[in-house]
């Protein structure tokens, strides 16, 4: 029995080195394993994961042991969570050196932090000029300008020296009030009224008037002139007064007084009202009633017609050619008292020049009367724009013909005037054909020289007064003579 139970204890003894020597085994394992990382990967040793595997798969009697390994392991967490927050500081200040490089970009080169805290403090020193308080007997304008505190211009940057901080006066950056002179005036005025515009209708009423078939009186002649160039500075005045929030949008006209501000929108209405009743009342009182109602009529026309349909539809073209054509019509009738067809015919001529005239125009302006919001028969309807200033090239032919037929000039007239009215017909055709901004220049320029020119030659082949009243006699006589033949 001895032999058995020492046998037993021998072979429980054995066991238990047996075991023992295993868990060295693992202990020495388990060392190696954590010494064979290297140290800058430790989050690999600090893995909760790990320990309670292993602690499933011991037995119940490596329990104590276990304890006293993850209490070892425990203690060493320390310094791999330290490393770890080193990491983490690293990368955090790796990742804020592009924000902080977009917020103010920092040069390349290393400097120590006591450097960038001198250089961060000189740049928080701006210095302000204070000016003395003014005495109270002072004007106002001295006061406000003295006021007015101005900033240091700071020294150029080098890679040593201060950084310096942009700095502009108060008085740039200031909404500056427009004040008016009174030298600046009558140009303001000028612009105001087109002055260019209002000198084109002017010389359309006098030729209108030229080509009455009546003697020339001067005084009648002056007063028809200025009313006719009154109302039309009034017209013109009223219409910029109607169209500054678009006039404000285009190139072309954006430099215009009441767009910029030079002049008040109600020193605008007073100088068109100044302007407009005295033109209508010269030509109803000093001329006739007939000339007033067309001067009176033609403001309202352009106004409060052709001015909201600019924005409305291509019909503006037509009826702005109708306001165009009635200034020669009002030379006729201040001069004759009658709407006759001659008056017409000359109405006819400046109502298909303005075609290809402003057609041509407006072909280069489509950018910006689009952007304006106007609608133009360039901007929605090209194709119809170069059609109509083509047709109204060769109607300016036709009614050169007619002129002679209705006894108003001689036939040499349509002969003289076919070759530059054929002239601006060819460049219509190219405008048509063409379609571009070449061709278009080329139509309005010609069409700048082609009106003079065409109404000069019109007053040279003027039939005289004494050619009609020696054929009124004539058919008088003749008259005469057949009513003596009946008679007994």
């Amino acid at each position: 029995m001895c032999t058995g139970k020492g046998t037993e204890l021998g072979k429980s003894l054995e066991r238990q080195k047996h075991l023992r020597e295993l868990e060295g085994l693992t202990l020495k394992k388990r060392r190696l394993r954590g010494t064979s990382h290297s140290p800058q990967f430790p989050y690999r040793r600090v893995q909760p994961g790990f320990f309670v595997w292993r602690l499933r798969n011991t037995g119940i009697p490596q329990i104590p042991c276990r304890f006293v390994h993850l209490h070892h392991v425990a203690n060493e967490r320390l310094i791999t969570f330290q490393y770890f927050n080193f990491l983490k500081r690293m990368y955090v200040t790796q990742g804020n050196k592009d924000l902080s490089q977009r917020a103010k970009p920092k040069s390349d080169s290393i400097v120590s932090p006591f450097h960038e805290l001198q250089l961060l403090d000189q740049e928080k020193k701006v210095v302000h000029k204070i000016s003395p308080v003014s005495p109270v007997h002072q004007s106002w304008s001295e006061t406000s300008s003295r006021n007015e505190l101005t900033e240091v211009k700071s020294a150029a940057e080098t890679e040593d020296s201060v950084i310096p901080v942009g700095s502009e006066s108060k008085e740039d950056r200031r909404w500056k009030e427009m004040k008016l002179r009174l030298d600046d005036l009558p140009g303001i005025l000028a612009r105001l009224s087109k002055i260019k515009l209002t000198a084109l209708v002017v010389s359309t009423t006098s030729a209108g008037f030229a080509m009455a078939p009546v003697p020339f009186e001067f005084t009648c002649f002056l007063l028809a002139s200025l009313g006719t160039g009154l109302a039309s500075c009034a017209a013109n005045s009223i219409n910029q007064f109607f169209e500054v929030p678009f006039d404000s949008n285009m190139n072309r006209t954006k430099n215009r007084p009441l767009v910029r501000g030079q002049i008040s929108p109600l020193l605008a209405v007073c100088f068109a009202a100044s302007c407009g009743i005295p033109g209508i009342a010269l030509l109803t009182l000093g001329v006739n009633s007939l000339t007033g109602a067309l001067g009176a009529f033609n403001i309202f026309l352009y106004t409060c017609c052709y001015t909201p349909l600019k924005r409305m539809s291509i019909a503006n073209t037509w009826v702005g050619a109708v306001v165009g054509a009635i200034p020669p019509i009002m030379g006729w009738t201040a001069a004759t008292g009658s709407l006759d067809a001659g008056a017409l015919l000359l109405g006819g001529i400046l109502y298909s020049w303005q075609f290809p005239h402003f057609n041509a125009l407006s072909w280069g302006l489509r950018e910006d009367y689009s952007r304006g919001g106007y609608c133009m028969m360039s901007v929605t309807h090209p194709g119809l724009c170069r059609r109509v200033a083509l047709h109204h090239c060769f109607a300016l032919i036709g009614l050169s013909t007619v002129a002679p037929v209705l006894d108003i000039t001689t036939w040499t007239f349509p002969i003289i005037s076919l070759p530059i009215n054929l002239y601006i017909s060819y460049l219509g055709f190219r405008f048509y054909r063409d379609a571009d901004r070449s061709s278009s220049r080329k139509l309005f320029f010609c069409s700048l020289w082609h009106l003079p020119m065409l109404l000069l030659v019109m007053f040279t082949c003027k039939k005289s007064v004494l050619e009609k009243e020696d054929k009124g006699d004539l058919r008088g006589g003749s008259h005469e003579m057949a009513m003596e033949i009946r008679l007994p």
